[in-house]
């Protein structure tokens, strides 16, 4: 029974995005055909997992289902702003009421476009985020919130705000290229915020970086017939994830506390993910073309080949970064690349790209800038200026589980000078 519930989950999470990109298309009604999805989905949910067998054309039952509840909420209220958008629908009603067999044939079309509809520039990040993992994702408003860790009403507020933007900008689905650089940024943004969750208790919310490679999968198979370029990025971009969250299991102990990088046991990495991510990414490599999720899935690449942190190819990681500075400049990747700069010059050299940093204002206040240059101080012999650096990241710190490592660093610094013989 739990694995027949499972299946049709699995099932109708895939389902999903293809009969609201549908519905959208053709409606251009994104709130209304939104509900109408998930009441579809719902009665599915229900009725499938009872009867124990699927229709003959699940797709098919559910595009039904949806577009006769769809009609029947335009039906409910005669207003004349209701009746004028039922005369704004170009399908004859007789066709709405098409049955189970009415298979659309653009589902893979309508599911990508969706999915940049969802990436609309006027939305900000969050909202972007939110939207896609409501529309494309099927995640309820309620896992939404526990995953980014808010109050429910304040993520049901936000998707609303989205749905209401998406509405007033006369929002159409389209697969539009200039917009795929969004799309993937926005699935980057989901799986880094669940690979190191940006608040909270925890330090990851797996969900949302499961449900961010799942849907960076699901678009890569969806971009055959794309710009090689595009796909090349979408590529690396699962690539990148894929290596990255082999490690999870292995950054935190069993009391929940961060294991860093140095430190973790490399048998329990996920070698599954790990071959999947190396083939990935070298395919893509073999082109000319390459982006900066390619080269971040190279770097993510080697470390994860190297048996020890010791044995790891700074030179070669180092240089991967030298090219990643060039193809998309960020304070986040200058950061990165002092730490490498540090393993392969010296902690000097590292600590004198940091201090290009200072003035930057994306990353002159951020934790992260602190702990690195704590660890490179630490490198360098200079105790007590990486004790009041360890210091100020963990007050910067939002994340409950990153501030207590980052206090432990500075209390361990601070018990080996007491114990210092003289």
């Amino acid at each position: 029974m739990t694995e027949r519930i499972t299946a049709t989950e699995d099932l109708l999470r895939e389902l999903a995005p293809q009969v609201l990109g549908v519905l959208v298309r053709r409606y251009g009604q994104f709130q209304l055909c939104e509900d109408a999805t998930q009441e579809a989905l719902l009665a599915a949910s229900v009725q499938w997992t009872a009867s124990g067998q699927l229709p003959d054309n699940p797709r098919g039952w559910l595009i039904t289902v949806a577009t006769r509840k769809l009609i029947d909420e335009v039906r409910s209220d005669q207003s004349r702003r209701q009746r004028e958008m039922m005369r704004e629908f170009a399908t004859p009603q007789s066709q709405l009421l098409a049955g189970p067999g009415d298979a659309d044939t653009k589902d893979s079309d309508d599911s990508l476009a969706l999915l940049f509809g969802c990436c609309h520039p006027d939305l900000s990040a969050p909202s972007q985020i939110a939207l896609t993992l409501r529309a494309i994702g099927g995640l309820s408003t309620a896992q939404i919130a526990a995953a980014f860790g808010v109050p429910q009403t304040s993520m049901a507020q936000r998707i609303s705000r989205a749905k209401q933007i998406v509405k007033d900008t006369d929002f159409t689905v389209r697969a539009d290229r200039d917009r795929l650089p969004a799309v993937l940024h926005v699935l980057y943004l989901v799986f880094s915020e669940g690979y190191t969750a940006s608040d909270g208790d925890e330090l990851t919310a797996p969900a949302l970086s499961d449900e961010a490679i799942r849907l960076t999968r699901w678009l890569y198979r969806l971009l055959p017939g794309q710009p090689a370029s595009d796909r090349l990025e979408c590529a690396g971009l699962l690539a990148l994830m894929l290596l990255t969250d082999a490690r999870r299991s292995a950054r935190t102990r069993q009391d929940g506390s961060l294991v860093p990088l140095a430190d973790q046991d490399r048998g329990i990495w996920d070698k599954d993910k790990i071959a999947e991510g190396t083939a990935l990414i070298t395919g893509a490599l073999a082109h000319q073309e390459i982006g900066p999720y390619q080269l971040q899935a190279a770097i993510a690449a080697v470390h994860d080949e190297a048996a020890t942190m010791d044995g790891t190819d700074w030179p070669q990681i180092l240089a991967l970064y030298d090219l990643l500075e060039i193809a998309a400049p960020n304070p986040f990747t200058t950061l990165n690349r002092a730490v490498a700069v540090g393993q392969v010059q010296g902690p000097q050299a590292g600590l004198a790209v940091l201090d290009a940093l200072d003035g930057d204002k994306r990353v002159a206040k951020h934790h992260r800038l602190f702990a690195t240059r704590a660890h490179l101080q630490e490198l360098a012999g200079d105790t007590e200026a990486a004790i009041a650096s360890y210091q100020y990241a963990a007050r910067l710190s939002t994340s409950a589980t990153e501030r207590r490592y980052l206090a432990m660093q500075a209390n361990r610094l601070s018990s080996a000078r007491l114990n210092r013989p003289l």
